[in-house]
């Protein structure tokens, strides 16, 4: 009956959040935060310290609900594999199956007894272990003492590696079936070569079979270090209890070393830059993602990049690509467009699906509405509806708890400036159409991208129109299930690189 009556305190603290988030940001519609250069997030200032052994330290209180967010971001993703493609994912995922004196079975338990959520992930650039709790100290105590296990005492037993390496190639057997894991995987090896970015987080069958407890334990110890760390912490705690949270955390791993820098990404090959790679793939509909190298964390054109591209492929229905391709012609049942910043130069992704027969006429259209973007930009009228949309926006980016330490995770993680969430808006607004001209000018070349297609047949160019004559109108689209929802452009989290 205790564990019951903790998940139902749990599960109506979570009901409140939503209503104390919407009145807090009406509140504070008209305080003034802190200065720029301390920065804030909705009017209450980031607070930040480095812990003894080397950890950077991200904190904002939140007093008005009890509970305390704590995310752990280590550059530990995959682009620390090596050549063994999957180990970041493996390690990250073993690290709570067993740690301590407490199993698998035991540690789920003791967080779901005291209503805490905890979860570890991999991507590109990062790796990261998340706990969310009530702050009652009973509740929290018992979430931290198996948190701390987890991150200090994993044990990375055989049996658990091999369970876990098979849950992995069974994903892995699923990825290699779906056309859209092919394109991606495809596109990013295509666009990224020998760097590190290239390979997917989940891996291959082949490296996967062949990682060891040996190699998860030795990449545990190398990149699990407190100065390899960023800590980031919101919820109902004041200074002093987060600083004794963040030490209790950190002071038991190694103090170690921060990864070293990753190299640039190279330029796209000369053999396949402009040039169209077709996977053979019996489906009904095709696959496409084309794209260049974007942009960093901290990129002086991110924002008239993003900008432009919220009207270009960033913002779903409204959007350049969409109303051309799908509104206009109904060549695609879905197409977008985004660019991803990480640690080094991210992807530009152009991405649609198509049906496999029109491939090649939706694939032309797709390349001429970039280019006309980019040698003409976007109008006033379109300018001026984007800003309104994300600044109008963001304020729902930043309405939570777990919204919150994400943002600061992601600052502390990437060393932006810490008043980058308090300037954004203006940053955005200060976006002119010449900016984005000449942000798109400069780092958006159609004819140099890597495009791949995944599909039944190669696609071939549109038949030319005789001199005098309309082009040929397009088939009707087939009888579809409902797609899925348009992918959104990335919000200014990111995602670390998935």
């Amino acid at each position: 009956m205790a564990v019951n009556t903790q998940r139902l305190k749990y599960v109506l603290v979570l009901v409140l959040a939503a209503v104390v988030a919407v009145a807090l940001l009406w509140q504070r519609t008209g305080e003034e935060g802190p200065p720029p250069e301390q920065g804030s997030i909705n009017g209450v200032a980031i607070q930040q310290w480095t812990t003894e052994k080397g950890a950077r330290v991200l904190f904002v209180p939140t007093p008005q609900l009890p509970m305390v967010d704590i995310r752990i971001l280590f550059d530990a993703g995959s682009a620390r594999d090596g050549d063994a493609s999957g180990l970041a994912r493996l390690t990250s995922i073993l690290l709570d199956h067993g740690a301590g004196e407490w199993d698998t079975n035991t540690i789920a338990a003791r967080f779901e007894d005291v209503g805490a959520q905890f979860g570890t992930g991999a991507r590109r650039d990062m790796a990261s272990v998340s706990l969310r709790s009530l702050t009652e100290p009973e509740l929290l105590e018992q979430a931290l003492a198996t948190m701390q296990a987890v991150l200090q005492q994993p044990r990375f037993e055989e049996s658990e590696l091999e369970r876990e390496r098979r849950r992995m190639l069974i994903g892995l057997q699923n990825e290699l079936q779906s056309p859209a894991s092919i394109a991606e995987r495809r596109f990013y090896a295509t666009l990224y070569g020998t760097h590190p970015y290239a390979a997917m987080p989940s891996g291959t069958p082949e490296t996967v079979g062949a990682l060891t407890v040996k190699q998860v334990r030795d990449f545990y110890r190398r990149y699990y270090v407190a100065r390899n760390a960023t800590v980031a912490i919101v919820g109902a705690l004041d200074r002093e209890q987060a600083e004794s949270i963040a030490a209790r955390l950190m002071d038991g791993l190694a103090e170690g070393e921060a990864a070293p820098a990753l190299p640039t990404p190279p330029p796209l090959d000369e053999a396949v830059a402009g040039e169209t790679i077709h996977v053979a793939y019996p489906s009904a509909q095709s696959h496409i993602r084309m794209g260049a190298l974007g942009v960093f964390r901290g990129d002086p054109d991110y924002f008239p990049l993003y900008v432009g591209n919220h009207i270009l492929g960033g913002s779903g229905f409204s959007s350049r690509i969409v109303e051309e391709i799908r509104e206009e012609r109904g060549l695609a049942y879905s197409s977008y467009s985004y660019f991803l910043p990480m640690r080094v130069p991210g992807p530009f992704v152009v991405g649609m699906q198509t049906r496999d027969d029109q491939t090649g006429e939706a694939l032309a259209l797709l390349k001429k509405t970039i280019t006309d973007f980019v040698a003409q930009g976007p109008t006033p009228e379109e300018l001026a509806h984007a800003k309104k949309n994300i600044t109008g926006g963001f304020p729902l980016r930043v309405d939570s708890n777990s919204d919150i330490v994400g943002y600061i995770g992601m600052i502390g993680f990437y060393r932006l400036p810490l008043d980058y969430l308090q300037t954004f808006n203006e940053k955005v607004e200060a976006v002119t159409l010449a900016q984005i001209r000449d942000a798109f000018g400069r780092r958006v070349d159609v004819a140099g991208m890597a495009t791949v297609v995944v599909g039944k047949t190669a696609p071939t160019p549109p038949p030319a129109a005789e001199p005098g004559e309309a082009a040929p109108a397009p088939a009707p689209p087939a009888p579809e299930p409902e797609p899925a929802p348009l992918p959104a452009q990335p919000s200014p989290q990111g995602s670390g690189g998935d």
